[in-house]
């Protein structure tokens, strides 16, 4: 938008200049100059972050391949996968996720109004594991409170098992990163000591690849465990928000069941 406007304010001083040629040349010429110079310093300006942009990207491939493949592509590996479980776990305990208590309130409605056949259905058609709590809970219902109970602690402990299935494959892969890391530093550092016990002698230039080596496995996985820590703690969060709503929904229903045996 600021070249546009400069070369319209451009079009517009040589317009009027050609009008007033006869009189004032070398004014036109100062012109002309003094608005150039502000829209090749606007354009140098516009692409110096293009430039930097595409030099860190080219920056960090470099020292990607300078860690070497071996330890380097472990790393890697270990970043895709542990993204890929969380990003899994994550779309699953957000769809997991229900208004618990709006499900309460309809269950009770449904309870009082048509008995335990129509609070059933209200829970098969409501997804999560709070509505599966409560269906299991009511298909006891007609046996015994006790009965009822037991089924709903013995469904909440299968649901927990779920909401944390392949959880424990992202903290691995965050432990192994770092491991790998400093795994590449140690035989970095082997290296760069071979070569200094061959050539007989301490130069810094023997040992500069091998520590550099050893540094940037080191950096890579430390930097694969930072991510992947933070996605592994926003699921326990979810994880433990839902293990509540499941604990406070069993109460209720309980509840709900001794309230309508009461009035029977």
């Amino acid at each position: 938008m600021k070249r546009l406007f400069s070369i319209l304010a451009i079009a517009t001083v040589m317009a009027f200049g050609n009008m007033q040629a006869a009189t004032a040349p070398a004014q036109l010429t100062a012109n002309v100059q003094l608005l150039i110079a502000p829209i090749t310093t606007t354009i140098q300006d516009g692409d110096e972050p293009a430039a930097a942009e595409e030099s860190f990207h080219q920056n960090l491939k470099k020292r990607f391949i300078e860690g070497g493949p071996s330890f380097m592509g472990i790393v890697l590996l270990c970043l895709i996968l542990g993204l890929a479980i969380a990003i899994e776990r994550i779309i699953f305990l957000n769809l997991s996720t229900t208004n618990s208590k709006k499900l309460q309130q309809n269950v009770e409605d449904a309870l009082n109004s048509g008995g335990v056949e129509a609070a059933k259905e209200v829970c098969r058609n409501t997804k999560g594991p709070v509505a599966s709590i409560y269906y299991q809970g009511l298909d006891r219902a007609d046996e015994s409170i006790d009965a009822a109970e037991k089924a709903v602690v013995a469904y909440g402990g299968v649901q927990m098992g779920q909401l944390e299935k392949n959880v424990s494959w992202v903290s691995l892969f965050i432990a192994l990163a770092p491991m790998l890391g400093f795994m590449g530093t140690v035989i970095g550092m082997i290296d760069a000591f071979d070569k200094i016990e061959a050539a007989g002698d301490m130069q810094p230039s023997l040992v500069a690849g091998g520590i550099k080596v050893a540094l940037l496995t080191t950096v890579f996985g430390l930097i694969v465990a930072i991510i992947l820590q933070v996605f592994y703690n926003y699921i326990i969060a979810k994880i433990d928000s839902i293990v509540n709503d499941m604990e406070d929904a069993s109460i209720t229903l309980i509840d709900m069941l001794v309230a309508y045996k009461n009035k029977k």
